[in-house]
């Protein structure tokens, strides 16, 4: 665990993050303290937009944890201000802290829906379901006023191409026309994270994430539309939300949802000072053993890079989390298959082929 800084009596309400970590490809540093360096006649911490022109927009996973092969992200760093996200590390990368700056300076990758039309354009790209978002939300606030994710989904549509969304925004349902359309050719589906039923809990690790009774409503609207829809309840967060497994399974069954999965907490690079922090002023009567609890789930350490394990966890604490989830399924949840259609795209590419099908 790290040392904590001296706390600050300020609290950024409407914030995740309370800290800005050094950039560490940076060779300034400047107070951890946000309220020390904004405008002190305009305290109030705004959120800024960076237009740029991506060079790619398809990236592949290499990690054998998620679902998809490929992702794509048409927004940099997130608004939701997620206090616990793993995608904070990324933002060093362009020049930023990963605290209060992941969540108040967004880059807005503006022409991503023309870098997918000419990748699905490629001889060689054969079919193969890519996800929106795997790492900053595609649904985030500034996508209301800038439509990518709607314009990206119109070209999946066009190249009848499989796509996948993670979000936790109920901005989606601006666009169930075009997740309606993609959906009666089996090219779509849809995950909502998740990982509490509490409201009160959610405004704090959540800040600016659609509220859980706006989420609920997004998932029963994709239900009725039978468009197949996945629970993510991620991540799972020791003496904060773990005490609600079963009710959430149990919830979610009754819904209708296709699927049901859980990711326990890891706290890799800035992420643990940001979490630590946050945990001090939010939860300072459990905060030392919450972490604790969290460096029993990956060996002594908050953090975890590991294959296999980092999503789930291992010791005993993990095991109990495991058995809970288990015992939900078993007792009130049917997973229900889904499986992507792939010849459309290859139809559309090479129409030649429907000679033979």
């Amino acid at each position: 665990m790290t040392n904590i800084p001296t706390m600050f009596d300020e609290y950024i309400k409407g914030r995740g993050a309370q800290i800005n970590p050094d950039n560490p490809f940076l060779s300034t540093t400047r107070s951890k303290n946000p309220i020390e360096y904004i405008d002190p006649d305009n305290p109030k911490i705004k959120t800024y937009y960076t237009e740029t022109i991506a060079k790619s927009i398809v990236n592949k996973v290499p990690s054998p944890d998620i679902g998809m092969d490929y992702s794509m992200n048409p927004y940099q760093g997130c608004e939701h201000g997620c206090v616990y996200c793993y995608a904070r590390n990324t933002h060093p990368y362009w020049g930023y802290s990963a605290g209060l700056d992941f969540e108040s300076k967004i880059l807005v990758k503006k022409n991503a829906p023309a870098l997918l039309s000419t990748f699905l354009k490629k001889k060689n790209w054969s079919a193969s379901p890519i996800m929106m978002s795997g790492n900053t939300d595609c649904y985030q606030t500034v996508e209301k006023k800038m439509e990518i994710t709607r314009n990206l989904l119109r070209v999946f549509l066009k190249y009848k191409h499989p796509v996948g969304i993670i979000s936790k925004n109920k901005l989606m349902l601006r666009d169930l026309d075009l997740i309606k359309a993609l959906n009666d050719d089996n090219l779509i589906q849809v995950a909502v994270s998740i990982n509490t039923l509490d409201d009160k809990l959610r405004r704090k690790l959540e800040p600016r994430a659609s509220s859980i009774p706006s989420r609920i409503q997004l998932v029963k609207k994709l239900v009725d539309h039978n468009i197949p829809v996945n629970i993510m309840m991620a991540p799972i967060i020791p003496s904060l939300n773990d005490h609600e497994i079963i009710d959430m399974v149990r919830f979610w069954s009754e819904v209708g949802v296709n699927n049901i999965h859980y990711i326990i907490i890891r706290l890799n690079g800035d992420v643990e000072e940001i979490f630590e922090d946050w945990l001090h002023k939010n939860f300072p009567d459990r905060s030392e053993k919450i972490m604790n609890k969290i460096s029993s789930l990956h060996g002594g350490k908050t953090s975890d890079s590991r294959f296999k394990k980092r999503m789930k966890g291992e010791g005993k604490y993990a095991q109990i989390i495991g058995d809970q989830f288990k015992m939900a399924m078993a007792k009130y949840f049917t997973p229900k298959s889904f499986q992507y259609n792939l010849n459309l795209y290859e139809e559309f590419k090479n129409p030649q082929m429907s000679l033979f099908s």
